[in-house]
């Protein structure tokens, strides 16, 4: 038989999420951000249950192709925009709408032979310093794309850096409003984190326009994790998780007190108690840097991970399932993060927050070698 791990992708949970980003941005479109093929869950896998996105967000030229071959009709948008002029080539053939973030980009489109004239969205740097054109660039920007017939319409988007913290979005909305103050051109600005906490946020004074704009890109709160985690669970924004990564027992080990588990002796047993190693390490995408209590469920009941991660091995602890009588040997369900057979959740933000990192990392880090269900 196969090793005994699995990742299981769980349609309904996308179709809910994605209808949340509905719920909170009623009059905006939705763009399912798949980028990383599809944050680790597989663009294939996910693309029935978002089909119902009005458009799909991403980096890659070779994921825009993969859903222009799923027979997707509607917007792409890439979000770094094109890498190299070439690129445009690619860009008229399969009608994908691009990000323009710098002047180079500008010059490639200049210089681009089409008949067929781009959509495409100049992005303002409004304070996160990576990609797009500052405050007092933006506008010269506007004017040159404006003259160019390579471009059949110019849309405005900018990127939060604290929407999911304390800092907030006023200042970026600010830079926002005045440079793009009296432009035409469809807005997106929301993200995950500022779709939950500020979609309803207004824009203008007018009363009516508010930080939903025209589009708002739903990435992780699409794969049911929260964004300002722990602030927020992903319970408590009504999101459900999409992937379980689970395994079973292949092994129990009963240790007395002064005992120790895996490399390094990480962990030492205080009493007699039982320990699982389970057949998951970080060669499957499991974070080595897991320390000993990082929460696991084995056969619905939470428990811990002990000692130091191996590459295809971790223990937990199977002191808990013992206390409450629940049987545990080889072949016991172990839940790394989602749903347990039970009904028991164990949702990936706390995982990864328990390893020092965040989610996002966890499901993109899911290792080739572990199975997906269902299969491509």
């Amino acid at each position: 038989m196969p090793r005994p791990i699995l990742a299981t992708v769980h349609p309904e949970a996308l179709r809910h999420n994605l209808n949340q980003a509905r719920v909170r941005a009623p009059d905006a479109r939705v763009w399912a951000v798949v980028k990383a093929n599809a944050y680790g869950h597989g663009i294939e896998r996910c693309f029935d249950a978002l089909r119902s996105a009005d458009g799909f967000a991403l980096l890659d030229l070779a994921e825009a192709e993969r859903l222009r071959a799923l027979d997707w009709r509607g917007p792409i948008l890439l979000l770094e925009g094109v890498f190299e002029p070439r690129d445009l080539e690619l860009c008229s053939r399969l009608h994908l709408w691009h990000a323009v973030h710098c002047i180079e980009q500008i010059d490639w489109l200049a210089a681009h032979k089409t008949q067929v004239p781009h959509r495409v969205f100049l992005k303002l740097n409004s304070g996160m310093n990576r990609l797009g054109f500052t405050p007092t660039a933006f506008r010269a920007a506007w004017a040159r794309l404006n003259a160019l017939p390579q471009v059949e319409e110019i849309s405005l988007m900018t990127h939060f850096s604290d929407a999911d913290g304390p800092r907030g979005i006023a200042h970026q909305v600010a830079a926002f409003e005045q440079a793009t103050a009296d432009l035409p051109g469809e807005r997106t600005l929301c993200n995950s984190a500022a779709l939950l906490r500020h979609a309803s946020t207004p824009l203008r004074g007018d009363g009516v326009t508010t930080l939903a704009g025209d589009w708002v890109r739903e990435g992780i709160a699409l794969y049911g994790c929260a964004p300002d985690y722990p602030e927020h669970t992903a319970a408590g924004w009504d999101l459900q998780p999409t992937m379980t990564l689970a395994s079973r027992l292949i092994g129990t080990q009963q240790l007395q007190p002064g005992d120790t588990v895996g490399y390094g002796s990480a962990f030492t047993a205080e009493a007699p108690m039982r320990v699982g190693v389970v057949a998951c390490g970080y060669a499957d995408g499991y974070p080595r840097h897991a320390p000993t209590g990082t929460p696991v469920l084995v056969a619905g009941v939470r428990t811990r991970v002990l000692g130091r991660v191996s590459m295809d091995m971790l223990a937990v602890d199977l002191s808990p399932l013992d206390a409450a009588g629940v049987p545990a040997g080889i072949g016991a369900e172990v839940v790394l993060w989602g749903r347990s057979a039970t009904g028991a959740a164990l949702p990936v933000d706390e995982v990864a927050a328990a390893a020092g990192t965040i989610a996002y990392e966890l499901l993109c880090a899911v290792a080739p070698r572990v199975p997906f269900s269902p299969p491509l």
